[in-house]
């Protein structure tokens, strides 16, 4: 043990690092008066700040409010984690700036003259009544009125729609409904009302109201009816009067003939002819004359087509009655359009050339002719058909022009129909769900004979399409065969008589200026007693 002067005694360490230490500071103690008190200056702040650092930071370590959010998902370490991430989020989304303007001072100071002078520089006053861009405010002597005065009469533009009635039409338009249907009576004593074609569009003339919740009365009315007849209506002494006007129409056949050229197509309608025209000749010869080898650059064509003007200016193109091909002057093909049917036929009274065959249903062959396994009977034998996969109830079409020779049940082909198309030739339909044909009928090419089903010996929806020459089946796929009709006896002498008037018609002569029908003008009194006296 050591003394230090004050009576105390300090242990002495291995080193005697202890005891000197103590000794120093007693030391220092009894040279500096008042001992410790002299740490009260800026080194015992600094002292005490660093022990609340080291003890908050040492609390806020054990708070753990960061811990990592991909370790311990759901404990209650991970979900106050994940509230610290929340609060943080809500903080720095309150304290984000906004999105409103700047505001800043304009270039020039705009006092009160110069904002409206530059307000009567722009539209938007003209849309709201204003003369001019200075809105004119009413003044003291501006009566407001209790309502806006009415037109006298306006004028409205009704269109037919299709399958709409002409009363109906007229009642959308303003017409009253009692006066609509009067109208509509007036109009059917003069015409079909039938004819009139979707699209016509009728011109109509509102008188002035009686009342302000009365409709408008009709003061007239004017349509196109027909091509060649125009129909007005007018109040005359307070009632509607109908007055037909017919329109003279001429209708020479528009001939249109030039040379064929490097292009048929292009050199017809250089030559004037219409697209619809130039496609119907096309489509005719293409039957009986190939376009591309059998036609020659100096050949020249010649085509009519059923045309019709009116003194109106108007005119309108139809379908193609004549067509025509020559080489050196002489034809070498024509045809014209005859009957109810417009087939187009030969000087001879021959018809067009179809090709006789059509697809019996819109599908593709699953199965062909030959020998194969049936999937029913499970062995092998002949299958004397075609196998179309459609759906079922689809519509069947006759192949060709023919009559019925059977329609019925008919063993493993179920609903079965039978077409003989002359020539020794017939074509069947097998496993039909229903059959739209009888037998004797004569059926046209295209025309819906059956529905596709299942019946008989099938494993599902399909038709089973055979071909027959003298009875016996035969490859379907190897007949093309084509069909012709033919005129003759009076008919045929009716249609020589029609192509030879129609071939005298002059190329051109249908675009000469058609001259206005002359109005008869009315007969004066004096004349009736002067001039002659008509007799019968």
């Amino acid at each position: 043990m050591i003394g230090d002067g004050s009576g105390e005694k300090g242990a002495e360490t291995p080193n005697g690092s202890i005891t000197k230490k103590r000794t120093a500071q007693l030391s220092h103690d009894q040279i500096v008066p008042g001992g410790s008190t002299g740490l009260t200056g800026l080194a015992q702040w600094r002292a005490q700040y660093e022990r609340w650092r080291t003890k908050v930071s040492a609390r806020l370590s054990a708070l753990d409010l960061a811990p990592d959010l991909a370790r311990d998902i759901g404990s209650a370490r991970w979900l106050r984690g994940m509230a610290t991430l929340i609060g943080l989020s809500a903080v720095a989304i309150a304290m984000f700036p906004g999105f409103s303007s700047v505001e800043a001072a304009p270039a020039m100071r705009i006092d009160g003259a110069a904002r409206d002078e530059f307000r009567s520089h722009m539209i938007m006053p003209l849309a709201l009544g204003a003369d001019s861009g200075r809105h004119m405010g009413a003044t003291a002597i501006v009566t407001p009125l209790a309502r806006a005065p009415e037109r006298p009469q306006i004028e409205v533009m009704a269109t037919l729609a299709k399958g709409d009635s002409f009363s109906r039409m007229l009642r959308r338009a303003g017409v009253s409904g009692s006066e609509a249907d009067h109208l509509t009576q007036l109009i059917a004593d003069q015409i079909d009302l039938q004819d009139l074609k979707p699209g016509t569009q009728v011109d109509l003339t509102l008188g002035r109201r009686t009342t302000q919740d009365a409709p408008r009365p009709l003061t007239e009315m004017h349509f196109r009816a027909r091509f060649d007849l125009e129909m007005a209506a007018q109040r005359q002494n307070g009632r509607l009067v109908i007055t037909p006007r017919t329109i003279k129409v001429d209708s020479t056949p528009l001939r249109i003939r030039g040379t064929v050229g490097p292009s048929l197509y292009r050199s017809a309608r250089e030559a004037g002819a219409p697209p619809r025209a130039v496609q119907q000749y096309l489509r005719t010869l293409g039957g009986d004359v190939n376009l591309d080898r059998d036609v020659d650059a100096r050949d020249e064509f010649d085509l009519i087509v059923d045309y019709k003007r009116a003194e109106t200016g108007d005119v309108e193109m139809g379908d193609l009655l004549y067509a025509a091909l020559l080489r050196d002057g002489q034809p070498v093909k024509q045809l014209m359009r005859w009957g109810d049917e417009g087939k187009f036929y030969q000087p001879s009274g021959l018809g067009e050339q179809r090709d006789g065959l059509m697809a019996p249903v819109p599908g593709r062959i699953t199965s062909r002719y030959g020998m194969r396994r049936h999937p029913i009977l499970g062995y092998k034998r002949m299958h004397r058909g075609l196998d179309f996969k459609a759906s079922y109830g689809t519509p069947i079409y006759a192949a060709s022009d023919g009559t019925v020779q059977y329609a019925g049940r008919h063993g493993g082909h179920g609903n079965y129909v039978k077409i003989a198309h002359g020539g020794g030739l017939a074509t069947g339909y097998a496993h039909m769900s229903r059959i739209a044909a009888r037998r004797g009928a004569h059926v046209k090419r295209g025309q819906i004979i059956g529905y596709v089903g299942s019946t008989g010996l099938s494993t599902g929806p399909h038709l089973h399409y055979e071909m027959y020459r003298n009875g016996t089946t035969i490859n379907p796929a190897s007949v093309n065969f084509v069909t012709r009709d033919r005129i003759s006896g009076r008919e045929l002498a009716n249609f020589r008589d029609r192509m030879s008037r129609l071939t005298k018609v002059e190329a051109g002569a249908a675009l000469e200026v058609l001259k206005p029908a002359e109005e008869a003008q009315p007969e004066r009194e004096i004349d009736k007693v002067n001039g002659p006296r008509k007799v019968g």
